[in-house]
């Protein structure tokens, strides 16, 4: 019976011994499983607060696009008001030199005429 006994006893201590070791693993595990969740999480509120600032971001840059748009749209406006400027008064001039013209003549003539 002591053979037998020291080999129960020798498989309880081989039992306690992998029940120890599961227990180990098990812990590691669990502190990798931790470690994870909290990786996790950090990158969740990180995910949120870019989120958060990309949104502010497209807002931002969709009024600035349509402020330069009206910028374009006025600067576009205002060269061809302008270019009408221009043209009307090279027609004025034309017009006042044609007329100043006429009138040199018509007071040539009449001075000639004297």
């Amino acid at each position: 019976m002591t053979q037998q006994a020291a080999a129960l006893q020798t498989y309880n201590n081989e039992l306690v011994k992998c029940i120890e070791e599961l227990c180990s693993k098990r812990d590691e595990l669990n502190r990798q499983i931790k470690q994870e969740e909290e990786e996790k999480e950090r990158l969740q509120h990180d995910i949120r607060v870019l989120s958060e600032k990309l949104s502010r971001v497209n807002e931002s840059l969709t009024q600035r696009l349509a402020a330069r748009a009206t910028f374009d749209r006025t600067i576009a406006e205002t060269e061809a008001a302008y270019t009408k400027i221009l043209e009307s008064s090279q027609s004025l001039l034309s017009v006042l030199k044609q007329e100043a013209g006429n009138l040199s003549k018509a007071t040539e003539r009449e001075e000639g005429g004297k």
